[in-house]
Parts: structure tokens; C-alpha cells; sequence
């Protein structure tokens, strides 16, 4: 099938975005059916702020915005995972208005038990995909990310 703009759609699932969409769903149900199988209690997200975190200094508000949440939902799964010993909420020293999260010792054991199980999701879902056809992807998606941001205001 071929995807044009003017092409006259049957219905809003016939569309490329639509497809982007169904494609991360199946992606975060395959995630998370076997993130569930190495550590029970923690969602998808909850691993991926784990992840972030790991790698990067970022305030609460600086990972809201790297996972895609608002505010209210980054706080649910920041209190969440406090309470689930996964992190550790702090004030910034430097700037009293930041809030600054820490992985604990039990969120760095969940890491390491998440890790292969990452790799794992990657490879099943990235499976006969080509390298070229990855980056042709990749170009295409920022396309079309930086098409919507720039008609945004």
C-alpha cells in the first residue's frame, strides 16, 4: 500500500500515524510482559525513568519530559517508586526548587536484572529489520516529529 497525503483514508487506522501508534502499544505490552517475568512489580515506565536516571543527573521535571509525562503522572510514579525502594527524592542543593532523584541500592539491582531483558525486547522487536531500513526509519520518524513541532505554539 502506498501512503499519500491527499489519499482519501477508510478509516483513521489507515493511517502511517495510526500505525506509529499501534506499533509502540505492541512494543510496551512485549516490554512489559517480559520486564514482568524478571521484576513482578514495576511497570514500563517505571523501568525506563530507572534507566534514564542511571545514565543522566536529571531533576523530576527534566525526566517528565524525557518520558513523555506531565507533571501530575511524573509525581504518581516518583512516589510510586519511593515507596517501592526504587528511588530516593531529594531538594537540589543548588537550586531549592528542583527536585532531585537517586536511584537506590535496591533500584540499582532492579537495573541490573532489567538490562538483558531490555536488550531482549530490542532484539524481538527489531528482528529482520535491516540497518538500512533503521536509519531510513529513524530520518523518517524525526521528519515528521520536527513537521509537528514546528506547528506548534
Amino acid at each position: 500500500m502506498i501512503y499519500q497525503i491527499n489519499m482519501k483514508f477508510d478509516t483513521p487506522t489507515s493511517t502511517v500515524l495510526y500505525s506509529i501508534e499501534e506499533t509502540i502499544k505492541a512494543y510496551r505490552k512485549l516490554s512489559q510482559c517480559n520486564i514482568a517475568n524478571v521484576v513482578p512489580n514495576i511497570t514500563v515506565d517505571q523501568a525506563l525513568i530507572l534507566i534514564i536516571l542511571e545514565s543522566n543527573d536529571k531533576s523530576q521535571s527534566e525526566v517528565a519530559d524525557i518520558v513523555f509525562k506531565d507533571y501530575a503522572s511524573m509525581t504518581r510514579i516518583v512516589k510510586l517508586m519511593i515507596d517501592k525502594d526504587y528511588l530516593i527524592k531529594s531538594i537540589d542543593q543548588k537550586d531549592k526548587r528542583k527536585v532531585k532523584l537517586e536511584i537506590s541500592k535496591n533500584g540499582k539491582k532492579v537495573i541490573e536484572k532489567l538490562n538483558s531483558v531490555i536488550k531482549k525486547n530490542r532484539q524481538i522487536a527489531l528482528d529482520s529489520v535491516s540497518e538500512e531500513e533503521l536509519k531510513q526509519l529513524y530520518t523518517i520518524l524525526n521528519k515528521i516529529t520536527k513537521n509537528c513541532q514546528t506547528h506548534i505554539k
